[in-house]
């Protein structure tokens, strides 16, 4: 895939344990990047230099955790890719918009994964990819009688345990935005999982 281009990461939730920051800030050295970092009691910023640009990853501190947060505009190749690479390692969520000429694909990421492809042309605009919402009868009848769906229930609750912890510190931080998103995937996920108890 083409990265040589801009591309603004927007709306990211991503979680990261310390190690993942530590992770992230060794790969950038070993990639040749000039950096450094600074924390604070709630924060832990990566200054990045890319060409005559800074780059400033911030890290909001949830109790032993850190959040990402801020929109990125990048246009240096090898910062996208270790951007993605950690989208996709924590299984993050993320609007990607890939901006060439006149051209916008926007990607909506969900758990690392690409949900949406958009390609937006001037006022046009046309859906790529789009992953199926819903599971056919068929599909979940195949699931039954496979062992797949107690390895996905398994996955599940791991899901719901991760989606109970973020809805807690949503709470202590009373950020009724993320209390809402929250509780809109906490519903989907006791769906799916109703699903596979039936």
């Amino acid at each position: 895939m083409n990265r040589s281009y801009e591309v603004e990461y927007c709306n990211l939730e991503l979680r990261f344990e310390r190690r993942q920051i530590q992770n992230l800030i060794r790969d950038l050295i070993q990639e040749g990047y000039s950096l450094y970092w600074s924390e604070t009691e709630g924060q832990f910023v990566v200054s990045i230099r890319t060409g005559r640009k800074l780059v400033k990853l911030q890290f909001q501190r949830m109790h032993h955790r850190y959040k990402i947060v801020g929109d990125y505009v990048i246009k240096d190749e090898k910062l996208s890719e270790l951007l993605e690479k950690l989208i996709n390692d924590t299984r993050g969520h993320a609007v990607v918009k890939r901006i060439k000429d006149r051209q916008i694909v926007i990607e909506s990421i969900m758990f690392g994964e690409i949900i949406r492809l958009v390609e937006v042309s001037g006022m046009e605009h046309r859906i790529i990819y789009q992953k199926k919402p819903f599971v056919t009868i068929e599909e979940m009848m195949k699931a039954f009688q496979s062992k797949r769906a107690e390895e996905r229930a398994v996955v599940l609750r791991y899901e719901l345990d991760y989606e109970l912890s973020v809805l807690h510190e949503a709470l202590e931080a009373k950020d009724k935005e993320a209390i809402t998103n929250s509780k809109e995937k906490l519903g989907l996920l006791r769906a799916e999982m109703l699903q596979l108890e039936l």
